[in-house]
This record gives C-alpha cells, sequence and structure tokens, in this order.
C-alpha cells in the first residue's frame, strides 16, 4: 500500500516542497525514514506513532518505509510529523483516497495528537503558492500568520482527529483568512517622544533626514547629550511599514521563531544588541544557519550604542549587509542568503573619558588612547554612514526653559511626506527610499542646480571625498530636498548634507 502527501522544508527564507511517500509492506514490522532527514526527523518515528495510537487509530503492523523525495535535499525541522502520520494513515486506508496534490501539511505532533505549531509556517505557505500548492493544513496557533496569505487555503487545525475527519469530508473546516491589516495604517501611541528632548535641534534635524530617506547616522558627543535618548525615539518618526514591507519582517521573524502570537508584524523593528555581541549574534549563523540582528533589523533600525566598545572584527562584518542589502551565511551543511535592509545608527564618545571637546570638562585621555579609540571604528566602515553629526552638552536654559518642543507626530508627518515622494518617483523601480538609489540612476535622479553642482566639486576636492562618499551625500541631499518638497536639489540642501560628512576629516583625519 502506497500513498504520497506534500509538506515543505526550509533553507534560510526559501521553502522546498518535499513529497513524503510511504510504502506499507509485508514483513517485520519496522520504520524507517529515508531522504536526508535530521535528527528531529527521525525522532518524529515515536511521535507520529504514539500520537496515531492516542487519537483511536490502529497504527499499521507492517513493514513502514518514508521516503522524503527529493532524497538529496537535507530535511530539517519538526513541521514534517503532521504529513508522516497522514502519509501512514491514507497508506492505511483509514483516511480516503483523496486528490491530495495540491494540499500540503505542515505541524509538529504531540504525544495525544495534538498539532503543535512550527516556527517558520510563514515563509513555508509563501513558497508553497509557487509549487501549484492551493490549500495547506496547519496548526492552529499559526493561523493569524499564515492567514495573511488570501490566494492560499488554510485549514487551521487543532488535532490529528480534525485532519482525519476533514480529509474524510465527515467535518468542514472553514478556510482562514486574516484581515486584520488595519493597524498598518493607523498612528501607534508610543510612550516616548521627540518632545522630550530639550534643545539638540542639530542631533533632531539629523534624525529627521535619516528617518525620511533611510540613512545610516553617526553621533558623537560626551555622555549626557542626548544621544542614546534620542536614538530610541526613532521609531517614533519612521514612516509605516507598508504590507509588503510588514510581510518580509514577519517571515524573518516567524523563522527566527520571534513571532509574538503569531500576528503579521506591523511596527518597523529597532535591534539594539549590546556591545558584548558576537559576530555570528549580529550577521547570524549556528550549525543550522539563523538570522542575526541585521536580519531581525530588516526595514527598521539596527542600533549600536557605544559604537567603539563592540570589537573591531564584529564591526567589520557589517559592512557587506549594510552596502549590499542582504547577508550570505555559508557552512558546510549549507548556504543561505537573508534580507538586511536596515538603517544603521550608532553612538559613541569622542575618547575613552568621553569629554575630548567637551566645552565643560577636560579631557583626561593622551592622544595615544584617543587614536586606538577612535581606531576601532574604521575607515571603510566610516564610509558606509551617511550622516555624521557632533553633540554637546545640553545648555541649562534649554533644560529649565518653558519652550514647548517638537512633538514626535510633527516631524512624522514631515518624514511621511517626504516618503510619499520617494514611493511615487521609485515605484517602477520598486525601491523604498532615497538611500536605496542605484549608483547608475543617481544622475537621474538627483539633479542639482548650477551653483549647487560648483559647491559639491569644491567640497569633493577639498574633504577628498571617495566615490562612495559623494554618491551618499548626493542622496542625502536628495531627501533634505523632498523633505522641503523640491524636485531639484538646491545650494542650501548640498550644503546641508555635506556639513554631515566633515566630521571624519575632524576626529579621523
Amino acid at each position: 500500500m502506497y500513498s504520497k502527501v506534500n509538506t515543505c522544508v526550509l533553507q534560510g527564507l526559501n521553502g522546498h516542497m518535499v513529497e513524503v511517500e510511504t510504502d506499507l509492506s509485508r514483513g517485520m514490522p519496522v520504520f524507517n525514514i529515508v531522504g536526508l532527514p535530521d535528527a528531529a526527523i527521525k525522532e518524529s518515528k515515536e511521535r507520529v506513532r504514539t500520537a496515531i495510537k492516542n487519537s483511536g487509530y490502529e497504527f499499521p503492523l507492517s513493514r513502514i518505509t518514508i521516503n522524503l523525495a527529493p532524497a538529496n535535499l537535507k530535511k530539517e525541522g519538526s513541521q514534517m510529523d503532521l504529513s508522516i502520520a497522514v502519509g501512514i494513515l491514507k497508506a492505511g486506508g483509514i483516511i480516503d483516497d483523496v486528490d491530495a496534490h495540491r494540499i500540503a501539511f505542515i505541524g509538529e505532533l504531540s504525544l495525544d495528537g495534538k498539532v503543535n505549531s512550527v516556527d517558520g509556517a510563514l515563509p513555508m505557505i509563501i513558497s508553497m503558492r509557487d509549487f501549484n500548492i492551493d490549500s495547506c493544513i496547519i496548526p492552529y496557533g499559526n493561523r493569524e500568520e499564515c492567514g495573511i496569505i488570501s490566494d492560499m487555503k488554510i485549514i487551521a487545525v487543532n488535532s490529528l482527529n480534525e485532519v482525519v475527519d476533514y480529509l474524510n469530508n465527515n467535518i468542514y473546516i472553514e478556510p482562514f483568512l486574516n484581515l486584520d491589516t488595519s493597524d498598518i495604517n493607523s498612528e501607534k501611541e508610543f510612550s516616548i517622544d521627540f518632545s522630550d528632548i530639550k534643545g539638540q535641534e542639530s542631533l533632531k534635524r539629523a534624525l529627521e533626514v535619516a528617518a525620511a530617506g533611510s540613512h545610516n547616522l553617526l553621533i558623537i558627543g560626551p555622555p549626557g547629550s542626548g544621544k542614546t535618548m534620542a536614538a530610541r525615539r526613532l521609531p517614533t518618526i519612521m514612516p509605516k511599514l507598508s504590507f509588503e514591507e510588514a510581510v518580509e519582517v514577519t517571515k524573518i521573524y516567524s523563522i527566527s521563531g520571534l513571532l509574538k502570537s503569531n500576528f503579521l508584524i506591523k511596527e518597523r523593528p529597532f535591534r539594539s544588541p549590546h556591545h558584548t555581541a558576537s559576530a555570528i549574534s549580529l550577521i547570524g549563523g549556528g550549525r543550522i544557519p539563523k538570522p542575526g540582528e541585521v536580519s531581525l533589523a530588516h526595514n527598521g533600525v539596527l542600533f549600536l550604542d557605544e559604537l567603539p566598545e563592540f570589537q573591531k572584527n564584529v564591526l567589520e562584518v557589517l559592512r557587506q549587509p549594510m552596502e549590499d542589502g542582504v547577508v550570505t551565511i555559508s557552512r558546510v551543511n549549507a548556504t543561505l542568503t537573508y534580507p538586511a535592509k536596515f538603517m544603521f545608527i550608532a553612538s559613541m564618545n569622542p575618547c575613552p573619558c568621553g569629554f575630548y571637546g567637551d566645552p565643560l570638562h577636560d579631557c583626561t585621555c593622551s592622544q595615544g588612547s584617543i587614536d586606538k579609540y577612535l581606531g576601532k571604528i574604521s575607515n571603510p566602515l566610516l564610509d558606509r554612514i551617511d550622516i555624521h553629526i557632533e553633540v554637546l552638552p545640553v545648555e541649562y536654559k534649554d533644560l529649565q526653559g518653558e519652550k514647548t518642543e517638537e512633538s514626535s507626530k510633527d516631524i512624522r508627518d514631515r518624514v511621511n511626506r517626504a516618503k510619499n515622494i520617494q514611493l511615487e518617483r521609485y515605484k517602477k523601480d520598486k525601491i523604498f527610499s532615497n538611500s536605496q538609489i542605484a549608483n547608475r540612476d543617481i544622475k537621474k535622479y538627483c539633479k542639482l542646480e548650477k551653483s549647487a553642482e560648483k559647491i559639491m566639486a569644491e567640497a569633493f576636492k577639498k574633504y577628498r571625498f571617495s566615490g562612495r562618499t559623494y554618491n551618499k551625500v548626493l542622496k542625502v541631499s536628495r531627501t533634505i530636498a523632498d523633505l522641503d518638497g523640491e524636485d531639484i536639489i538646491l545650494e542650501k540642501h548640498i550644503l546641508e548634507a555635506i556639513r554631515y560628512r566633515t566630521l571624519d576629516n575632524k576626529y579621523w583625519g
């Protein structure tokens, strides 16, 4: 007796369809699984056997052979339990011989027959659409994340009994569809606000420009000047996620097992790893490579506080994903690629004691210790950061003043207007922000007036910009022009953008 059902296995964010072939034949009772299964799949034999018995069905006393095809693809994960159980029950005649070639089964089984939720259900469902699968039976706990896919029939089940009754047409289960995406377009209430920041107008302006164009930002200043406070308020002024961006983020969190309540993620991620983080935790990896912080910050913010406190080799691994927007992890078992389009925000003191250049305190560091401290930040990494801003201590009059500071909502309104201009401009190029403009398109989209061109030429010579810095200055000036609603980059726009790239000469020159 033979049966075949479909399931899925993930490699990175890409799913591959796996055909679970089951053969029941005469001979000594034995249960074999072949087709490069990992330890979790090999252990499924006992889970499946016990789940079938405890669900009230007779487990066949036959020679059972399960083949996971294609046999040359390494299979990992416990999500194959349900498909193996269905294959055995179908081969044994307990499930009617239904046409299951367009149905996929995903789920882990408990010993009592309950179908448990699994990590990575959403990317599996999205991948199965490419294999002409139009219906998928999934754990009830994964229904919310999978239900956002409208062109796939999602059947959410609690137990193996429900699966059998559904396939035998004894019960009807309404396909689940999650239409609750309204929060993506609603304004979120934050417990923190930009109005909490007293003074520091130049810092707030730099953060506004960074948010509007998704530009990388480095903040340098003495301790207590509000660097971390301002950076943590960046999400309150960032533009809302589009539905496509939200699905991308949810897929990454689903495969990482970090999806809370299995709902669509509707807010931009803000990741802030401690400076003791390793290179693998930032980039991703492990025996079975998992996404790291750069991927968990996809379409959001990666904030590194006290940047020179990170190990230099850890910081250097950020260079490639910052430039390419993806990270490729190569291991003996697999080579996987994860998306990593994030805003890189970093803050740092100008020296080990923190008071170099502070008008209120004396610096106690030697020039050698300052050079060693700043030397942890390499020039290639600095070159990839679009905006450099220096902050000074907050003045007493700002702290005690009665002036009402601008709220996050006011700043966010300007950011959203600039973002909508960009979405309209780049709708044919499938990019979402000025920072993603390809170098070949810079002349097309970053047009300067004549006086601005002269200023850019003089700055290029004076500050000895690299080609990458030149392109980033133009992209930042494009964002500043968008905030002003201008089609052409004016003189004032290019001057502001150049001002954001002069600090590296002061500290690292």
